[in-house]
């Protein structure tokens, strides 16, 4: 299998400068049988999911990548699982928001696509 570490790094940082600059390309790394869970509301399928993310009541958003752990979720494919955490600046808000995202990665052509995706908003 290719560097874990290197394809997660590539995959987020394309992931997230897409979500900060273009959500509507977003769709593209989802499939039909994708699942997204924001914030604990299950929602399937690459354009739902595209719907959902593009719809979010804020105009500027940029993620600050704090860690970034990957490690390969199959024996027999080579898949893998992307732990993320950050910080949001959402709009023009001086205090960020603390986050963190899991991807499940699935191999397609020379690429991947996001098979699940969860979000979570950590407060505290």
């Amino acid at each position: 299998m290719a560097d874990i570490n290197a394809i997660a790094k590539q995959f987020t940082d394309f992931y997230y400068t897409t979500f900060d600059t273009n959500r509507v390309g977003l769709q593209s790394l989802y499939r039909d049988v994708s699942m997204l869970s924001w914030e604990g509301t299950p929602i399937l399928g690459a354009s739902a999911i595209s719907e959902k993310l593009t719809s979010l009541p804020f105009e500027k958003v940029q993620h600050q990548v704090t860690t970034l752990d990957a490690q390969p979720s199959s024996p027999s494919v080579a898949s893998l699982i992307v732990s993320v955490t950050g910080m949001l600046l959402i709009d023009d808000n001086v205090h960020p928001l603390q986050f963190s995202q899991i991807f499940h990665l699935i191999p397609d052509g020379g690429s991947y696509y996001v098979y699940n995706d969860i979000f979570r908003l950590n407060y505290g």
